[in-house]
């Protein structure tokens, strides 16, 4: 078991300045925890579920007694108090190794919660989203606005809706913005954000913004959101999931002030949102099919890593790719032709293995498909 580093007397450890403020180094802005139970008696009693009625209670209890301790994702803090040696895993500390203080936010979550609000790294580049141009342009308020989110106040761009066909980018720029900033990164689908029982799916809404707000600047990405976002016309499709809906509404319209937090939304099909959702959304930025010289870019790149040499012209492969995504040029014609090569033992991927991948993505495409699926 991974043991925290701290003295048994935190407070002891601490260092003071000549102003008599505590230097505690790195002061941890948000702490989520997950409940193990008595990780040392095993199997002799059985761990009791913690249920928390109450948050900002519970943050006074846990700062009281951990305050001055050292934290990192993957370490422990032990109760000692009303649950002798009860274990908290540290899930997420923002920023890491940092210490908690009288201002810390702490959140203790159940595990499909703290799933759902993970932070996800990337070492994405703007660079490595190619063409796009004018969503990157529009995408330099979101950048300013992360940089220095207290200047901006009530012009702020906080929901921002990505919007195009599908492996155009959405997700790429998304990761790619938090970590040029290096801001933290909560990505999540829709469909996960619906709760098995009542007031589930609202309790998820709330706990990811107020696990985003807690360690601002940060982005949260809502991608697929059009799987509970539906135009009221189609609540037959949709289910019942106003509860989200309201939820998020509630959210975004800015309740809780959410300071440096940007909710970026995105969907294949801007069309079907509800009127209510799509009207909270400041800015919409459109993801295009790429043009022939950003997909003669595209097939450069990947071609350079496929374990296989290309004996075909990259000239004719442009042609071959028109009306494809990038992503689709990655995985419905250099992967499915590589694949091809290789399952007939041939040393080099050539054109007829791509003319083979074409083939097979064309009849994908023209087999009949449910838009709602």
């Amino acid at each position: 078991m991974k043991q925290n580093n701290i003295t048994p007397d935190p407070i002891v450890s601490e260092k003071k300045t000549s102003t008599g403020i505590e230097d505690t180094g790195k002061e941890a802005k948000m702490v989520v925890l997950q409940s193990i139970g008595y990780p040392f008696l095993c199997n002799l009693v059985e761990n009791p579920k913690i249920e928390i009625f109450d948050n900002e209670l519970f943050e006074l209890y846990a700062r009281e007694q951990w305050i001055g301790y050292k934290v990192e994702e993957g370490s422990f803090l032990f109760d000692q108090k009303l649950l002798p040696d009860f274990a908290f895993k540290v899930i997420k500390t923002h920023p890491d190794n940092s210490r908690i203080t009288k201002n810390t936010s702490i959140l203790l979550m159940e595990v499909e919660e703290v799933r759902e609000v993970k932070k996800i790294e990337s070492n994405l580049k703007m660079t490595d989203v190619i063409g796009q141009e004018r969503a990157k342009t529009k995408c330099k308020i979101i950048t300013r606005y992360l940089q220095e989110p207290e200047s901006f106040q009530e012009w702020a761009p906080k929901n921002v809706l990505f919007h195009g066909t599908p492996g155009t980018g959405k997700t790429m720029l998304a990761k790619s913005l938090s970590n040029e900033l290096q801001v933290p990164l909560f990505l999540v689908k829709a469909t996960s954000l619906i709760g098995e029982h009542v007031g589930d799916g609202a309790r998820q809404i709330h706990d990811l913004f107020d696990a985003a707000a807690a360690c601002a600047p940060a982005v949260i990405f809502i991608d697929e959101i059009d799987a509970i976002g539906l135009d009221r016309r189609y609540q037959s499709l949709r289910g019942d999931v106003s509860e989200v809906v309201n939820a998020l509404l509630t959210e975004m319209d800015g309740i809780n002030s959410n300071l440096g937090v940007v909710t970026i939304g995105a969907t294949n099909n801007p069309q079907l949102l509800d009127y209510a959702l799509r009207s909270r959304f400041e800015e919409e930025i459109e993801f295009v099919l790429p043009d022939e010289e950003e997909r003669r870019a595209i097939l450069e790149m990947y071609v350079k890593s496929m374990p296989l040499p290309v004996a075909a012209d990259v000239k004719k492969l442009v042609s071959l790719s028109k009306g494809m995504s990038g992503r689709d040029i990655k995985d419905r014609l250099l992967k499915v032709a590589l694949h091809k090569a290789i399952s007939e033992d041939q040393d080099v991927v050539t054109w007829d293995n791509f003319l083979y991948a074409l083939k097979h993505h064309e009849k994908e495409k023209n087999e009949p498909k449910d838009m709602f699926a």
